[in-house]
């Protein structure tokens, strides 16, 4: 379909079949990506922190999917040990791994640290989901037509991250900068990555980004909440460019989906382009080698 027209669920194909995690799943973009996937037949297990959120977030989809094959599962993406034990489970419980869409994020919170001791943006944004991607591989490897969805954002064009105190323990703690900073990590961790498997039929990897999107992330800023009102774009229009990101046959590894109106933050879901720092190879490696060092998960 021709992006000026808009690419919507309807352009999604019958799923039935396919097994996806959506992490984040009890609320927000993550919510209505598996609400798509599951209304299209998909298998979907949600992978959530809080577990009463989770059960709200079933209730929804089964309401308003009778029928759907969906399930909840614990995982605490600021909790290595959590995500080992997720990934066990899927690893010993799933016949196979068809999607795994990275979502789950923390925005601009509060400084706070991990169980592990990582900042909590980075840590729950990128090294949770790196941890969590790499002990996947073997599922997904042996899927074919599989595909990993990395979910970033805009804020990736302000990241920079220092990767001498990627805890904030030498510096004064800014919020939007970690925020920023664990974008980008989202793009480069996928760069590693589709460098890692080229020649592999599967998985594929893509990225996504949701554009300005009213979702709970923005509750620790009253600032982006009250624009959001004006500016930004409901969840389901912003859980397009990930779901286009997981489905699209013509989709290639490396692709970045978001919104294609002005300044990408809102509009049909497109291919975008991403600030040329994530094509820096130097640093991508950078971020991949301490990323297996502060998780202990290596590629294989």
């Amino acid at each position: 379909m021709p992006d000026s027209r808009g690419w919507s669920v309807a352009d999604m194909a019958d799923q039935s079949g396919r097994i996806a995690i959506v992490t984040g799943a009890s609320s927000g973009i993550g919510l209505e990506a598996a609400r798509a996937l599951a209304a299209k037949g998909a298998e979907v297990i949600l992978a959530v922190r809080d577990a009463a959120k989770g059960s709200s977030a079933l209730r929804s989809i089964t309401d308003s999917c009778p029928g759907a094959e969906v399930s909840m599962e614990l995982l605490d993406l600021a909790d290595l040990g959590s995500v080992q034990r997720f990934a066990r489970y899927c690893l010993t419980r799933l016949p196979k791994l068809d999607l795994l869409i990275d979502n789950a994020g923390v925005m601009m919170s509060p400084y706070a640290t991990t169980s592990d001791g990582f900042e909590l943006q980075m840590g729950t944004n990128h090294l949770g989901h790196f941890a969590l991607t790499l002990q996947l591989l073997p599922l997904l490897r042996n899927t074919p037509g599989s595909r990993i969805v990395v979910v970033s954002s805009l804020a990736h064009h302000r990241g920079n991250p220092d990767f001498d105190d990627l805890n904030w323990q030498l510096r004064g703690y800014d919020t939007v900068q970690a925020y920023c900073d664990s974008k980008l990590a989202n793009l480069w961790f996928v760069q590693g990555l589709v460098q890692r498997l080229q020649g592999e039929e599967a998985p594929q990897v893509t990225a996504a980004h949701p554009g300005w999107t009213r979702t709970e992330l923005q509750r620790h800023s009253l600032k982006y909440r009250l624009l959001g009102l004006f500016m930004a774009q409901d969840t389901a229009s912003g859980a397009l460019p990930t779901l286009r990101a997981t489905v699209d046959p013509e989709a290639q590894s490396g692709d970045f989906y978001g919104p294609g109106g002005k300044k990408q933050m809102k509009g049909p879901a497109v291919k975008v382009v991403t600030n040329p720092a994530v094509k820096d190879g130097g640093r991508v490696q950078q971020l991949w080698q301490l990323s297996e060092a502060l998780t202990g998960v290596r590629y294989d």
